[in-house]
């Protein structure tokens, strides 16, 4: 009895002591609340994503001069003059003026359309001018700028009274290229009110001035 009672302390003496260290308990201790370190459950540590590259964005406004394609100058914006040039081998060399006397900058491509026009009404004279040469290129006009064609006009009494019907006319009428609007140019003259068996008129493409 007594080696029993012995035997009973040595054991709770133990217990206890072990108590202190880990508990006297075969219950596993419970982990505390949040994800145990190392278990799969826990969320993977994230990279913030990488930047993306900076671009610059170009910005294409409205066509200015200087930059880009303006737009086509119209009749309305454009002021037709004639400047004298040269004469010789029967014919008068001169130079068909047009300005840009809009308000903003256009363009002019290629020849202009002409002709001699008499009368109160403005009637066409014979054939309209025959076009010389090659196109050139595009001619930016700023305001108040203008553009030049090169414009040889024969003497038409040279040709055959018959064959031209000479006829006094007060001046051009000019198409600018790529319209169907007209310009009057005053520019009194003589032309042919038949075809003659040559140009009456000859036209270039137009150039910057």
């Amino acid at each position: 009895m007594i080696r029993t009672t012995r035997l009973t302390m040595t054991v709770a003496a133990a217990c206890a002591a072990a108590a202190l260290l880990a508990g006297c308990s075969t219950t596993p201790a419970q982990a505390p609340d949040g994800p145990v370190i190392g278990s799969s459950s826990a969320p993977a540590p994230t990279t913030p994503p990488a930047a993306a590259p900076a671009t610059t964005a170009s910005a294409s406004g409205g066509t200015t001069e200087g930059g880009g394609s303006p737009d086509r100058c119209t009749t309305a914006e454009l002021t037709g003059s004639i400047t004298d040039g040269d004469a010789g081998a029967g014919s008068r060399f001169a130079t068909l003026v047009l300005t840009n006397s809009g308000n903003r900058a256009c363009e002019l491509t290629g020849f202009p359309g002409v002709s001699y026009v008499a009368g109160d009404d403005g009637h066409q004279v014979g054939p309209a001018a025959a076009m010389e040469g090659a196109r050139g290129p595009e001619v930016r006009l700023a305001v108040g700028a203008s553009a030049g064609a090169p414009l040889r006009l024969v003497n038409v009494q040279n040709y055959d009274t018959a064959a031209c019907s000479p006829t006094p006319v007060k001046g051009l009428r000019v198409y600018p290229p790529g319209d169907t609007a007209s310009l009057f140019v005053p520019m009194e003259g003589t032309g042919c009110a038949s075809n003659p068996p040559g140009d009456q008129l000859v036209v270039q493409t137009l150039a910057a001035r």
